[in-house]
């Protein structure tokens, strides 16, 4: 027979779509069993999705509303007549029913014999569903083992004919075929797909993931130095009348943390651990809570070293105090607060890599070639401004010591240590939470307990408060007027038998 078979490439595409957390649905205007057959092969029709049929070739089908055609869907999501007709609205479109369709899109995943404008009204839809903000829809849908994702969903779409660019025009991505497209499709299409290949949709959508991330690595990195340079300048003008880091050395900070950093941050190559991380929801901040307590943990202990210099390094160092020196003539003390300043953020740059708490922070460093360039040379120019940059850059002249760069290169280094130490704080924070909603979600008055008992499985109505927060269950008793007992019977006491095991809840 005549066969068209799927590229090698897309069951695994799409096996990676689902792992990012993009659901993938098919649209054609195949008829029904070739839709199917095909839905099957490349993975989108999940084994979920289907039930044993022995009347069926293929001794299985797809579960209802897996699987429609056209006029299905149609019927489904319009206003009918009685005799089945579309019912229209004032402008002569078929009346769409947002109520009808948000009962039908979270089981579709294919869509047979379809017209453009179904592509329209599941791109139209699907905007617009609040499915998301039903709790007890979400958990039901959860059991049966679709999840929905939780805000306003994003809709990409595909399509390589004119009659598609609505429904292109209409989603938030749309996606056209380079080679087989229209050119009416790739004026209305966000991207162009150059190769008409699925698999360029998984690259795309790593890629945006990746620009997300650098954007959130520099923030991390930025604001870490703003903190502190502002916390830094408002304290010296407040204590000494003038800032600890010249005007000319804030320069060179503002080069490192704008210019360089965002240079370094931004050509991190995009990873496959991006598509194992879930879609970031709209309402969600940019600024995480770990990218919280990364900047404001190394913000505290970059404060504490430059403080600490401020304060005390003169001796320490055994150095004229930086504030008691001429202004003509830049002093050791300041020079080796800016010093240290720098290296700690050179250092911390290498912990903005990550945004999720990773242990490892040199993890695929290599691989970024544009970072260590960037991070060698600008270590390269700290030297040299600080060896040799004089009164130009307000530095010490004839440098700083190697007992005095020893101290800066190793407050520098520590920021690595601390970095483990925060994410350390912070793994153990999310077990707390986890632990302490497992809690809120056991009922707090009464529920039902399930226990085996001698005549088959049985409820038993359970009024005691708080019954699971206990760590023993062990004095968990039934009313004695239970006509089935549990097997587990230890004694008779009191109102009743005491059970010994613990039950299973609900």
């Amino acid at each position: 027979g005549i066969a068209d078979p799927l590229r090698p490439e897309v069951p695994g595409a799409i096996e990676r779509c689902n792992r990012a957390g993009i659901d993938v649905r098919m649209v054609t205007g195949d008829n029904l069993d070739t839709a199917v057959a095909i839905a099957k092969n490349c993975g989108i029709l999940r084994p979920q999705d289907l039930e044993p049929d022995p009347a069926h070739a293929a001794g299985e089908r797809p579960k209802p509303k897996r699987a429609l055609e056209g006029r299905e869907f149609r019927a489904l999501v319009h206003r009918t007549h009685a005799d089945g007709s579309l019912a229209l609205d004032e402008e002569g479109k078929p009346e769409f029913l947002q109520t009808q369709f948000d009962k039908v899109w979270p089981y579709l995943r294919v869509l047979a014999r379809s017209s453009p404008a179904d592509k329209l009204t599941l791109a139209n839809g699907l905007n617009k569903s609040t499915v998301f903000a039903d709790a007890q829809q979400v958990e039901e849908l959860r059991r049966e083992g679709i999840v929905v994702f939780p805000d306003r969903q994003v809709v990409a779409m595909t399509g390589d004919g004119t009659n598609d660019a609505p429904a292109l025009k209409r989603a938030d991505v749309g996606f056209a075929m380079g080679v087989a497209g229209t050119q009416i499709a790739k004026d209305a299409c966000d991207i162009v797909l150059l190769d008409d290949n699925f698999a360029s949709i998984v690259v795309a959508a790593k890629w945006g993931r990746n620009v997300y991330a650098s954007i959130s690595k520099f923030l991390q990195f930025q604001l870490t130095v703003n903190i502190v340079a502002v916390s830094l300048a408002i304290i010296g003008s407040i204590v000494f009348q003038e800032s600890p880091i010249a005007a000319v050395q804030m320069l060179w900070v503002n080069l490192i943390m704008d210019s360089l950093a965002s240079l370094a941050l931004s050509t991190e190559p995009p990873s496959e651990e991006l598509l194992a991380r879930p879609p970031v929801n709209r309402s969600t901040s940019i600024v995480t809570r770990q990218m919280w307590i990364n900047m404001l943990g190394q913000a505290a202990y970059q404060l504490g070293v430059t403080l600490f210099v401020l304060f005390h390094g003169a001796e320490h160092f055994h150095v004229l105090d930086g504030h008691d020196v001429d202004d003509s003539k830049p002093s050791v003390h300041y020079t080796i607060l800016f010093n240290a300043f720098v290296l700690m953020t050179l250092c911390n740059e290498v912990n903005c890599r990550k945004l999720e708490g990773e242990f490892n922070v040199f993890a695929g460093v290599c691989s970024n070639a544009w970072f260590v360039g960037v991070l060698l040379g600008t270590l390269v120019l700290q030297v040299l401004a600080v060896q040799f940059g004089g009164r130009a850059l307000r530095c010490a002249e004839g440098g700083l010591t190697t007992h005095q760069w020893l101290f800066c290169v190793g407050a520098g280094l520590f920021s690595l240590v601390w970095q483990q130490a925060l994410n350390c704080y912070s793994l153990l924070s999310r077990r707390v939470d986890a632990r302490r909603k497992r809690i809120k979600k056991k009922p707090a008055h009464g529920g039902a307990v399930k226990f085996m008992s001698r005549t088959g499985n049985g409820f038993q109505e359970f009024r005691r408060s708080n019954p699971y927060l206990g760590k023993s269950l062990s004095t968990l008793r039934f009313s004695p007027s239970s006509k089935t007992a549990p097997d587990l019977i230890s004694a008779v006491a009191g109102t009743g038998p005491v059970a010994v095991s613990r039950p299973s809840s609900y």
